[in-house]
């Protein structure tokens, strides 16, 4: 409130410069007034130029929130309620998390063991996984493995040994991991080049296309009220920033 004197001078000298007729624009001595009074006030007061940047930044945050939760709402069904997704947790767990994630992206690594820790401290917790290759050849067939091996009701196991795998995830670092896993390799690899697996990732890059995600991991949370409580959340979080999301997803009522 300190800054309203100023402003309230700056907008009483704007309305003293004449108004010319709606169909003309301003004389070349009334631009120049207008600016005058403009660099007056900013000389006596600065904050009133920084207030107004704020004011535009906050603005523009909210608008894209808004935008954000409408593209959450509008996919709402692909996101949340997808059949053929891989899903980890309670699969009827009253807050669901859906992770885009890339098997070979490091902040993807760095939040798995949190979104462990979650799913092993709150057993009323779903998470739906959306296989997004985004970090070359070997990501697209990590991801095409591990939607093989849900198909074997394997994801998890093949997604943990991914996920704590430090090399690169070639055919032969997945056979080995497979077949340590007890997967059918053989059918593995032949699902692997399934036409519907390659559909399902190109879906999901689509979806996330649609919700401005533009790296991995990324985080969309649907509360109990619904899509248009849900939050998007790019980046790794900790545990303690996902149990507080879960709380307030579950407050959001």
């Amino acid at each position: 409130m300190r800054h309203l004197p100023a402003a309230l001078a700056l907008f009483a000298a704007l309305a003293a410069v004449p108004a010319p007729a709606p169909a003309q624009a301003l004389s070349e001595a009334q631009r120049a007034e207008v600016v005058e009074i403009l660099r007056r006030a900013l000389r006596e007061d600065p904050s009133i130029l920084r207030d107004a940047v704020t004011a535009m930044q906050e603005a523009e945050e909210r608008d894209r929130a808004e935008a954000g939760r409408a593209a959450i709402r509008r996919a709402a069904d692909q996101l949340f309620r997808d059949a053929a997704d891989p899903v980890r947790g309670n699969p009827r767990g009253d807050v669901t998390i859906v992770e885009f994630f890339d098997a070979r992206c490091g902040f993807c690594k760095q939040l798995h063991p949190s979104l462990e820790a979650l799913i092993r401290r709150d057993a009323n917790v779903r998470i739906v996984m959306k296989d997004l290759p985004v970090l070359g050849p070997n990501s697209v067939l990590a991801a095409r493995a591990l939607l093989a091996a849900h198909r074997q009701g394997r994801y998890a196991a093949l997604q943990d040994a991914l996920l704590t795998h430090r090399g690169e995830p070639t055919e032969q670092v997945l056979r080995d991991m497979a077949q340590r896993l007890g997967l059918d390799w053989a059918r593995l690899r032949r699902e692997m080049d399934d036409p519907a697996i390659q559909r399902r990732i190109e879906t999901n890059q689509r979806l996330a296309q649609s919700l401005g995600i533009q790296g991995t991991p990324a985080l969309v949370i649907l509360g109990a009220a619904g899509p248009g409580a849900s939050q998007l959340v790019p980046g790794a979080v900790d545990l303690a920033q996902l149990e507080r999301m879960v709380a307030e997803a579950r407050g959001a009522r």
